[in-house]
């Protein structure tokens, strides 16, 4: 996990360096880590395993930088991976960096180019959702954008419904209430019943669906007393 972190820091530094971080916005479980610095008055410690490094890219992109990522972290070790689709992704041992687009209109399989950093990202349903949700963290000398963690722990409450497999299912939903529980215990209710309210109702319903009454509790009593006072 050492190395694994320690590595991390490294590519973000040197992204960060070259000014791809202004332009993206880390998402993905990775942003657990940086939610330290919002939760210091709890014991918050969560268990990160994943390789992907989620970079998300708001559109439209209006950067003129031209910066190649791959030529970047080459020198740590990094590979260019192109999969059957497309896709492109940059693959170390201990990491993998992605990126990714919010998809809009009808969707595409296609992969979305990405001119200014030499590669092209995947389009996936709910990341605008994120991209108007975020916000700076400085952590390990780093300036970063991220989800607003309410909306981290919402979106990956809906994503988690609509994963194929069970473990799946079971990983996005476990990261999506430890950090919506150390919201409550922080003192942040406030701040998720208003990125819940301000969701669609087909999303709100999308959330609630994931729950479950009895072992979800208190972000499920939490979210129910919003719809009752809404009507």
């Amino acid at each position: 996990m050492q190395k694994k972190y320690e590595l991390l820091l490294e590519v973000l530094g040197k992204l960060s360096k070259a000014g791809v971080l202004v332009e993206t916005i880390i998402i993905g479980s990775w942003c657990m880590h940086f939610y330290k610095e919002l939760f210091s008055e709890i014991n918050y410690h969560p268990t990160i395993r994943t390789r992907d490094i989620d970079l998300l890219v708001p559109l439209p992109l209006k950067t003129k930088m031209k910066i190649d990522v791959a030529a970047l972290l080459e020198a740590d070790g990094f590979i260019v991976i192109h999969n059957r689709d497309g896709f492109l992704r940059l693959e170390h041992p201990d990491l993998i960096v992605e990126f990714l687009v919010p998809e809009r209109g009808k969707g595409s399989n296609q992969p979305y180019p990405l001119p200014a950093f030499g590669m092209n990202a995947q389009p996936l349903r709910f990341l605008d959702y994120l991209a108007k949700n975020c916000i700076d963290v400085v952590s390990d000398g780093l300036k970063v954008r991220v989800p607003a963690p309410a909306a981290f722990g919402l979106h990956k409450l809906i994503v988690s419904a609509r994963r194929k497999t069970e473990v799946k299912r079971i990983k996005e939903k476990r990261e999506a209430l430890t950090v919506l529980n150390a919201m409550i215990e922080e003192g942040m209710k406030g701040a998720i019943l208003d990125a819940y309210s301000a969701m669609l109702p087909s999303w709100q319903k999308k959330v609630t669906a994931a729950l479950d009454p009895q072992e979800d509790d208190p972000i499920f009593t939490l979210l129910k007393s919003e719809v009752h006072q809404s009507k």
